[in-house]
């Protein structure tokens, strides 16, 4: 019996790569990714503080805007006293709804990543057409908003069809997140010959598979984070690694998860002089820097 393969990346084993660095001689790169996302009223998918009830679920769709008109800010405050990047992971319908809360982001000169139109849906369970339509729109729209096109992308919900890196690089987009089988970029072979760079994101330093599905605490997750982080240090010795943490304002937000989170951001700020503080985009456009066959 043969397994079906996606034929993206061959296997390569970690030891066996090439060599190279980051920026400045660092070894380790280290991004936080904010998710911003708008859901729709009623329906759709949405991730659930309690078993939802009949629609409108009241409930949960409050508990996810706490997020936009409360966590997020809080979080800004955090990363500002410490003067960290971050990267904004945009529903393109955010513009609608919370303007001003892209434009912090903006001012703040963060990264703006497409993150498609909402996260009441799922694109990977559209027709190739409806798939491309989506990426199209929230493309021209953040294009729009920010005077120039994004180069990354977060699918909604992680969800992929069989050609969403063929949509992607098709649409001019430089490298994609989703992908969590790696701790260093990897490319992916797209159709008509284009590559895609996948830049590793993280389900294990995530907030939502964290705190909301395996019912972790604020302050276990902060351990998480420290822990990564230090053990990473030492693992990137022997290679370059890249650790992502990805967040969402209506869970880390809240104030009794924010104080923890505060206290990991803080150990990270003391020893920022070991790593390289970056952003996504700026690690696919490093990689994209090297040599051929730098990069597997």
């Amino acid at each position: 019996m043969k397994l079906r393969h996606h034929d993206r990346y061959d296997y390569t084993p970690l030891k066996e790569r090439p060599d190279y660095g980051w920026p400045g001689g660092k070894r380790l790169a280290v991004y936080f990714a904010l998710n911003l996302e708008h859901f729709s009223f009623g329906e759709g998918l949405g991730a659930e503080l309690a078993p939802g009830g009949p629609q409108p679920d009241v409930l949960n769709y409050a508990w996810r805007d706490y997020g936009n008109r409360a966590g997020a800010w809080y979080l800004h405050d955090a990363f500002d006293a410490l003067d960290l990047p971050m990267a904004a992971l945009v529903n393109s319908h955010l513009y609608d709804y919370a303007p001003s809360l892209v434009a912090a982001h903006r001012k703040r000169g963060d990264e703006i990543v497409g993150h498609g139109r909402t996260n009441a849906e799922r694109q990977g369970t559209l027709a190739e057409a409806e798939e491309r339509l989506l990426i199209a729109e929230a493309t021209d729209r953040l294009a729009r908003e920010e005077g120039r096109a994004p180069e990354g992308w977060l699918c909604p919900w992680i969800s992929h069809s069989h050609v969403t890196p063929d949509l992607l690089a098709e649409a001019g987009y430089k490298y994609l997140l989703d992908w969590c089988m790696d701790d260093q970029p990897v490319r992916f072979r797209c159709r008509g010959g284009r590559r895609i760079l996948a830049v590793p994101y993280p389900q294990e330093l995530n907030d939502i598979p964290a705190i909301v599905a395996r019912k972790e605490t604020g302050a276990s997750f902060a351990d998480m984070i420290v822990d990564q982080f230090d053990e990473m240090i030492e693992l990137s010795e022997k290679r370059p690694l890249v650790m992502g943490v990805a967040l969402h304002a209506y869970i880390v937000g809240q104030p009794h998860r924010l104080r923890h989170l505060k206290r990991a951001l803080r150990h990270i700020g003391r020893n920022r002089d070991a790593v390289w503080l970056t952003t996504p985009g700026a690690i696919a456009q490093h990689c994209a820097s090297l040599p051929a066959g730098t990069v597997p």
